[in-house]
């Protein structure tokens, strides 16, 4: 089995309006666990095989404009774990990463350490909500998970985003 992301995905910290993110390329393949029920997969990715596409001028909007040259957010996947409903097309993952925002080769901030479940379902937190697509017929879905951005003890960046604050994640990706 493999997860493939797509185009059209969203990410949203705080009251920040959301960020726009063509994660095509991105992706892995998954080592299914053996599980006692037929239609319920157990599935898990490599964080040292899956790939996720940095946040850069040529992959994200903000505001619908390109995120300025030279600024990027390089996303490492510690954790990628989860269910497959076969019968339902339900989708749940577990997924743990690192968000390193640099501004060119010169200065990076701390990493944002997000913990969340991506899910096919309803999601709504204190700020923000949305719903998930479960799988379809062509392997398509859209997984969407609330997460709670911890400080990271550097006073510009957790004052600017004001952490510890809310953000969401919602990923278009097919799985087949």
């Amino acid at each position: 089995m493999e997860l493939k992301s797509l185009e059209g995905c969203r990410l949203k910290i705080g009251k920040y309006p959301p960020f726009t993110y063509n994660a095509y390329g991105g992706g892995g393949k998954a080592t299914l666990i053996p599980n006692q029920k037929n239609n319920l997969l157990n599935i898990s990715f490599s964080s040292e095989t899956f790939s996720i596409p940095s946040l850069t001028s040529k992959t994200t909007r903000f505001l619908s404009l390109p995120l300025p040259p030279g600024l990027k957010i390089k996303m490492s996947m510690n954790l990628l774990e989860g269910t497959v409903d076969t019968n339902s097309g339900e989708v749940l993952l577990k997924f743990e990463s690192k968000f390193q925002f640099s501004i060119g080769a010169m200065y990076r901030f701390p990493a944002l350490m997000v913990k969340t479940l991506l899910k096919t379902g309803k999601v709504k937190g204190k700020i923000h909500e949305g719903e998930g697509l479960v799988l379809q017929s062509n392997g398509t879905t859209k997984l969407v998970g609330i997460a709670t951005i911890p400080k990271t003890g550097h006073q510009i960046l957790d004052a600017f985003l004001a952490l510890p604050n809310e953000a969401m994640a919602e990923l278009k990706c097919e799985i087949k």
